[in-house]
């Protein structure tokens, strides 16, 4: 619920005071004295998704933008007169908990935090994922989410443009431009850094770390978890729910990939940069293609026909420039998503044929194999699509167990499924059962 306080302008008061008794409002007035065009003050206590309506209700009779609003949180109302109002809003609204458009532009702006903090913000947070990322600490990873100022932009720029405030609008683009270029460059300098003074080992592949190539490979997984976030800060700003973990699921979303594009950039890896900058420009288009979506369907609209014609307008021709980017990188995602369903099964497949080796009806029943690992490598010069490039298979012998023509029969076996120019390496394990 909301305390709303409200100056009356001159001439205005019957008016003002009518629609409050239309609508069954209590209310309180006092006497305005500083000698302005104002000639008092009205409190009235209304339920949150009421504030909107009533408002466009006192615009209509002449409260403009000049007179000073204010809208409080109310902690208890007792009134049975307010209870009633309460119920007629819920029925009307369908909710209960949806707040005022001017409540909504307030929190986008608040959440939007001052630049001086946002770069400090930004960069400590990419300098503390690019250590998680090396020291492959799934902690720290999540340590540099938490303080990651990324929300406020983007439900910014995704308020500005449902409401027709091109300040806001501007303001949040700028902003998550500004921040994924400062997450990036922090995140190369750093590596760099740590990669000159040799804090970590100077042979350290950081594809082969498993955080990192968490990054490098993104599919149509990825995608959900970008737009799930967007409409969760959308849900969360809109409802006047706590922002503050649904800003860790953004985040979630955007510091570890733009971290991987730094490692890439320090290692000299095209390959790392680009996989993870596709990841991050994808997760952040969504991002505001789901807010923005979540925010137009709530209801949202500017103050007055003409604002609101052109805030429709200016919305469909960037959720139509957003869903095409997206749509467009998505090859890219399905590439990826192709991919792994080939790798898992052609690793399906080598497992199967080499463990029928050793079934029961198989040629070396007495041997057992404890593993098969399939490395794979980049195809050239597509480096989405990847090929089996060596096979590892760890037999287990038991004492007098006969392994003449296993190392050939792995091969065929192999061969069958993969090319045969790819690698079969046989590694034996002498076991007893006591």
């Amino acid at each position: 619920m909301r305390l709303v306080q409200v100056t009356i302008p001159a001439g205005k008061r019957d008016a003002l005071l009518s629609v409050l008794d239309d609508e069954g409002i209590d209310y309180v007035v006092t006497d305005e004295t500083s000698g302005r065009e104002y000639v008092g003050v009205v409190y009235f206590p209304i339920p949150t998704v009421a504030v909107e309506p009533v408002l466009e209700s006192l615009r209509e009779v002449g409260i403009d933008d000049q007179a000073y609003t204010v809208i409080l949180t109310a902690e208890t109302v007792v009134s049975r007169k307010f209870d009633q109002l309460k119920e007629k809003y819920e029925e009307d609204q369908g909710s209960d908990d949806r707040i005022a458009r001017e409540e909504l532009q307030a929190r986008a702006e608040d959440l939007a935090s001052s630049l001086p903090t946002y770069v400090v913000m930004t960069v400590v947070s990419a300098v503390i994922a690019t250590a998680g990322l090396l020291l492959d600490s799934p902690a720290t990873v999540v340590g540099s989410m938490v303080i990651a100022p990324l929300i406020g932009p983007a439900m910014a720029a995704a308020v500005g443009s449902v409401v027709n405030d091109d300040e806001l609008f501007a303001r949040g683009v700028r902003m998550q431009a500004l921040g994924g270029l400062l997450a990036v460059v922090s995140a190369a300098a750093f590596a760099a850094l740590v990669n000159g003074l040799n804090l970590v080992p100077a042979s350290l592949d950081p594809a082969t770390i498993g955080q990192v190539r968490e990054r490098l490979n993104p599919d149509f997984l990825s995608l959900a978890v970008a737009l799930g976030s967007g409409i969760a800060g959308a849900v969360s700003l809109t409802t006047g729910v706590s922002s503050a973990l649904v800003g860790v699921m953004i985040a979630v979303a955007l510091v570890p990939p733009a971290a991987t594009v730094g490692i890439g950039i320090a290692y000299g890896s095209p390959v790392m940069a680009v996989s993870s900058g596709v990841l991050v420009v994808v997760n952040l288009l969504s991002i505001n293609l789901a807010a923005l979506g979540v925010l137009w369907y709530a209801g949202y609209r500017p103050a007055g026909l003409f604002h609101e014609d052109n805030a429709r307008a200016a919305t469909i021709r960037r959720v139509a420039a957003l869903a095409g980017i997206i749509l467009l990188l998505s090859a890219f995602l399905g590439g990826v998503t192709y991919d792994t369903y080939q790798t898992s099964a052609v690793e399906s497949d080598i497992e199967g044929e080499v463990a029928g080796l050793f079934a029961d009806d198989g040629a070396y029943p007495d041997l057992t194999a404890f593993e098969t690992v399939v490395s794979f490598e980049p195809r050239d010069p597509v480096f989405l699509l990847h090929d089996a490039s060596s096979v590892v298979v760890t037999v287990g012998v038991p004492p007098g167990g006969e392994t003449a023509g296993l190392t050939a029969a792995i091969e065929r076996e192999v061969s069958a499924v993969v090319d045969a120019d790819t690698e079969v390496e046989v590694r034996y394990v002498s076991y007893e059962r006591a």
